[in-house]
């Protein structure tokens, strides 16, 4: 097992040539390859670097680069204006879309033992490890999965194999994983790399595709400049043939991206860019990443302009539409029993991380004049409603800096007339892109039994805005504890590695 590269900082950051120079270095180590298979995010990952390492790869291989399966899951397929936007000038002709329903093959069980842990005992069956078949049956010499490691709602860190059995998995192995991440919580789940789920996937890693498949993972950690946090940077780069390279890079990227507070907030207000998020499937991450920052009776503004339907998928959008965003005891009791649901776990498991189990408000502020939902399409799911243009008069996000805002309120006007008063929110710019958590809520459900594994112990004591020296929170590492280390950018200095894939000197 081979970790090629490495490069992680809190504070440095790499720029995109330092991307190119060290992904051609490994490639150069790999020697002449004839046939390459990609396989990146979808446009939802538009700020993981995802894309300009694509383009590196076919401007090193050109001709050799066959294929490039864009990791949909259950999303929509990239659309031109998303690839042109993301990927360049990569030929169209090389990429190939992924049917979740049809174009997947099962390369093995994972036993029901390790799914009945993952489950705390709510499914007792086997994991169906599943890919596209292009990548079983493509006969590519190098297969390269790239993309960002961040704090995620199901897996408790993004990418790495993720990509691939979800990415690229077929339809019971992401009904089942989803439905696992929801019964086992998803707040207890959230920047763990090492998690029951995530231990499924790797045993799936270890047993079917170590020695059969010539993989690497290509995985990068993005984060907010200290001067701007509107600006990202690459603060970590990570190239290896096993789980190293991601825990590595978890280890950063929970230094990164997560941010914790002292106290919880009464509100805080997320923006989705409307590019990338068109439905409630992928903007409810302002929900899932934001909720352990809210104080009980607090409200969660989400400002969607973007925001068309529910489900990426036509079934999904029906079954959210009839069911709706209702508590975990609700939504089991409708399980029980209905074939409809059963056979489609990853929606009820959505439904479930989209509650805020009637402990918070939820609103979503979308634009039915540019065709996003309606107000009676949104409250139809259990959620409240604001216009969205009338919602950016009050909270533009445009104006308001990432954490505390103090907002100009109007209230009704009184015997003394009308009156201005201040509303304190916190803003969150990119929900995407980290963690937010009170310190309170974070440490209750830190000492909830299964959080400590993989190394966890205590709380985190900062964050990306938090202080506490980067916020060495050891639920991101992995068995070994290892941290990634801080070291120059390689156009700063250079970095050798020999053959084994370790630093020399």
């Amino acid at each position: 097992m081979v970790l090629y590269y490495e490069w992680g900082s809190t504070t440095e950051a790499l720029a995109d040539n330092d991307l190119r120079t060290a992904v051609r270095s490994v490639f150069d180590r790999l020697g002449e390859k004839k046939k390459v298979l990609v396989v990146p995010p979808d446009f939802t990952r538009f700020n993981s670097k995802a894309g300009l390492l694509t383009q590196h790869t076919y401007e090193y291989y050109g001709e050799a680069l066959k294929d490039i399966l864009p990791a949909l899951g259950t999303h929509d397929p990239v659309s031109g204006h998303q690839r042109e936007r993301m990927f360049g000038a990569v030929p169209e002709s090389l990429f190939r879309i992924h049917d979740w329903r049809n174009d997947v093959i099962t390369i093995g069980h994972v036993p029901a033992d390790m799914v009945r842990a993952a489950s705390d005992g709510k499914l007792d069956q086997p994991w169906p490890a599943q890919l596209n078949k292009l990548m079983v049956e493509g006969g590519h010499d190098l297969i390269l999965s790239i993309g960002q490691v961040v704090p995620h709602e199901v897996l408790g860190m993004a990418n790495y194999n993720k990509n691939l059995f979800v990415g690229i998995g077929g339809a019971e192995a992401i009904n089942l994983s989803h439905f696992i991440g929801a019964v086992y919580g998803m707040e207890r789940m959230m920047g763990v790399a090492d998690n029951p789920l995530r231990r499924v996937l790797n045993h799936a890693s270890e047993q079917f595709l170590a020695g059969v498949y010539p993989l690497i993972y290509i995985l990068t950690v993005i984060g907010p400049s200290a001067e701007d946090p509107r600006v990202l940077r690459t603060r970590g780069l990570y190239i290896g043939d096993d789980a190293e390279c991601f825990f590595k890079a978890a280890a950063l990227s929970i230094q990164v991206n997560f941010t914790l507070l002292e106290k919880p907030v009464r509100k805080v207000v997320a923006f989705l860019d409307k590019e990338e998020f068109q439905s409630t499937w992928l903007g409810n991450k302002a929900i899932y990443r934001t909720r352990m920052l809210i104080e009980d009776g607090g409200e969660l503004l989400v400002l969607a302009p973007g925001v068309r339907k529910f489900g990426e998928d036509e079934a999904i959008d029906a079954l959210i539409r009839k069911y709706g965003y209702r508590t975990t005891p609700e939504l089991m009791a409708f399980l029980d029993g209905n074939d409809e649901l059963r056979g489609s776990l990853s929606a009820i498991a959505h439904l479930v991380h989209g509650s805020s189990e009637n402990r918070f408000k939820i609103t979503y502020a979308t634009d039915p004049s540019q065709g996003g939902l309606t107000k009676e399409e949104v409250e139809g799911v259990g959620y409240a409603w604001r216009d969205y243009r009338e919602a950016i008069r009050e909270f533009d996000p445009q104006t308001m800096t990432a954490g505390v805002n103090r907002v100009q309120k109007k209230r009704e006007e009184g015997s003394e007339g009308r009156k201005e008063e201040e509303d304190e929110v916190y803003f969150v710019q990119a929900p995407a892109l980290g963690l937010w958590a009170a310190k309170t809520r974070f440490q209750r459900e830190l000492g909830q039994e299964g959080r400590n594994e993989g190394g966890a112990e205590g709380g985190a004591e900062g964050g990306a805005e938090g202080g506490a020296e980067g916020a060495t929170r050891k639920v991101g590492e992995g068995p070994s504890g290892a941290v990634s280390p801080t070291r120059e950018p390689p156009s700063k200095r250079s970095k050798g590695l020999d053959d084994a894939g370790k630093e020399e000197g």
